[in-house]
C-alpha cells in the first residue's frame, strides 16, 4: 500500500516505466528550464496529452485564485496567481507551433513556420514580465501604504488551491514522464511541486496577517515576485537561444555518441544542429577511410541516420555529409588510438610529418610531405633488440606527397629510429624517437 502511495506522489524508483535503461536516448540527455516546455515532450501523443491537461489544471487553479484576488486585495495571492498563469501559458507557443506546423513549406518559408513558436514565446515572456512588474509594484506600494486585507480565510484557501493544483500537475507529469521515458517531463513535474510550495507561502502570509502582522502579505508577494522574475530570466534566455539557433551542448554530445555506434566512420568532422519550433534539425559531416567504396559510404550514412533518430526523439531531419580529409588535422583521424606523437620532419630534402596511422589495411608508418626535393625516397630504420627493422615508404595511390610503409611497424611502438631520405645523389639521416602515451606501454 505504501509503495503505491509513494509511486502516486512521484517518489518511486526513477527507473519505473523506463525499462531499466540507464542511458536515456530518447531525450538527448538535455535538461529542462523552468518556465519553458522542453520540445522533446511534444514528440509523443502521451506527452502532448500531458501538456494539455497540465495547462487546463493550472488555468483552472489560476482562475479560482484570481476571483479571491479581486475580493481580498491580497498582493501575495496576486503574485502567486501570476506565477501559476505564467506556468500555464508556456504551453501556448507549443500549440501555436502545432497549428502552423501543419502548413506545408513554401518557396518563401522553406522550413515551414515552426519559428513562430519562438516569436510567441517572446510575447509570453514579455507578458509575464509586465505582470511581474505590476505585482512587484503592488507589493512595494502595500509595504509603503499598508491596507487591510479582506476575506483572510478565502486567501488561505486560495493558497491551498494553488498548492493542490500544482501538486496534481506534479504527480501527473511525473507519472506520464516515467511512462514515456521523458526525463524532461519528470523534471517539469518536480518544478510544479516546487511551485506548490510557493503557493503555500500565501497561506503563511495570510496567517501572519491574522496574527497581527499586516506586512506579511506584501512581503510574501514581493518574494513570489522575485521568483517570477527568475522564471522570466530563464525563459527569455531559453527562447533567445533558440531564436539564435542555439542548442543544448548535450544534444551535440548525443550526436557524437550516436556516431560511436556506427562502424566505418573515420571521424566526425563537424556537427550542427538547430531547433525549428519543437523539432530538431541536424547536419553532420563525416569522413570515411580512403578505401571505402560508394556502397560502404551509403551504408555508413544510412546507419548514422538510423542511430541519430534512435538517440534524439525530437529529431525531424538529419543531413549527413561526406567530406574529404584535408591536411594533417584531418589525416590524424586515422591515427592509432594510442599511437605515439608524430615526428616533425624538417630538412633540406623534405618537410612534413612522420606518424603511425590506422588504415583499412592495418597500421602503417606514414610520411605526409609539405615540401620535398625531386625523386625523393624515404626509409624508416627502427632499432630493435633482435636487429634493425626496415620499412620502405612508398607513394600512396601515386600521391608523392604521402608515403606509407607496405607493412605494419612491429610492436612495441616505442623505439629509437632513423628516417633516411634520399634524392638523386643526396642523402640525409634524421634520428627520431617514438614514445607511446602514458598508460599504453606494452
Amino acid at each position: 500500500m505504501m509503495d503505491k502511495v509513494r509511486d502516486w506522489f512521484g517518489f518511486g524508483p526513477m527507473t519505473h516505466g523506463m525499462g531499466g535503461h540507464g542511458h536515456d536516448h530518447g531525450d538527448g540527455g538535455h535538461g529542462h528550464t523552468h518556465g519553458v516546455i522542453d520540445p522533446t515532450i511534444a514528440t509523443t501523443t502521451r506527452g502532448i496529452w500531458a501538456i494539455k491537461w497540465s495547462f487546463v489544471v493550472l488555468a483552472i487553479t489560476a482562475a479560482l485564485q484570481l476571483v479571491v484576488v479581486f475580493l481580498s486585495g491580497s498582493v501575495a495571492l496576486l503574485a502567486d496567481t501570476i506565477h501559476n498563469v505564467g506556468d500555464a501559458v508556456t504551453a501556448i507557443p507549443l500549440w501555436i507551433a502545432f497549428v502552423l506546423a501543419r502548413r506545408k513549406p513554401s518557396k518563401t518559408f522553406t522550413y515551414g513556420l515552426g519559428r513562430v513558436e519562438d516569436l510567441a514565446g517572446i510575447v509570453i515572456v514579455l507578458i509575464i514580465l509586465f505582470s511581474a512588474i505590476v505585482a512587484g509594484y503592488e507589493a512595494i506600494d502595500r509595504l509603503i501604504n499598508p491596507r487591510p486585507i479582506a476575506f483572510l480565510g478565502w486567501v488561505a484557501i486560495a493558497g491551498l488551491i494553488g498548492f493542490i493544483g500544482n501538486e496534481a500537475v506534479a504527480v501527473f507529469r511525473i507519472r506520464v514522464g516515467r511512462e514515456i521515458n521523458s526525463a524532461a517531463l519528470i523534471a517539469d513535474g518536480y518544478h510544479a511541486r516546487t511551485d506548490g510550495f510557493t503557493s503555500l507561502a500565501v497561506v503563511l502570509g495570510a496567517i501572519g496577517v491574522w496574527l497581527g502582522f499586516p506586512l506579511a502579505d506584501p512581503i510574501v508577494g514581493l518574494l513570489i515576485t522575485l521568483a517570477i522574475f527568475a522564471i522570466v530570466w530563464q525563459s527569455s534566455k531559453a527562447v533567445l537561444t533558440r531564436m539564435l539557433d542555439g542548442v543544448e551542448p548535450a544534444i551535440i554530445d548525443e550526436i557524437h555518441h550516436a556516431a560511436e555506434h556506427v562502424s566505418g566512420i573515420g571521424r566526425v568532422e563537424s556537427v550542427q544542429a538547430r531547433w525549428i519550433g519543437h523539432r530538431l534539425h541536424a547536419d553532420v559531416a563525416i569522413s570515411v577511410p580512403e578505401m571505402a567504396t560508394a556502397k560502404d559510404v551509403l551504408g555508413v550514412t544510412e546507419a548514422l541516420k538510423e542511430e541519430l533518430f534512435a538517440h534524439l526523439r525530437a529529431l525531424a531531419e538529419a543531413n549527413v555529409r561526406l567530406v574529404s580529409p584535408a591536411g594533417l588535422a584531418a589525416e590524424t583521424s586515422h591515427a592509432h588510438h594510442h599511437a605515439p606523437e608524430p615526428f616533425k620532419v624538417a630538412c633540406d630534402l623534405a618537410a612534413g610529418t612522420l606518424e603511425i596511422v590506422d588504415t583499412p589495411a592495418g597500421e602503417r608508418m606514414r610520411l605526409t610531405i609539405d615540401r620535398h626535393a625531386d625523386d625523393l625516397t624515404a626509409t624508416v630504420i627502427i632499432d630493435r633488440p633482435n636487429g634493425p627493422e626496415t620499412l620502405r615508404l612508398e607513394p600512396v595511390a601515386d600521391n608523392h606527397h604521402r608515403l606509407e610503409s607496405t607493412m605494419a611497424p612491429a610492436e612495441p611502438h616505442e623505439f629509437q629510429a632513423r628516417l633516411v631520405l634520399t634524392a638523386k645523389d643526396r642523402e640525409q639521416v634524421l634520428p627520431f624517437k617514438m614514445v607511446e602515451p602514458e598508460g599504453h606501454h606494452h
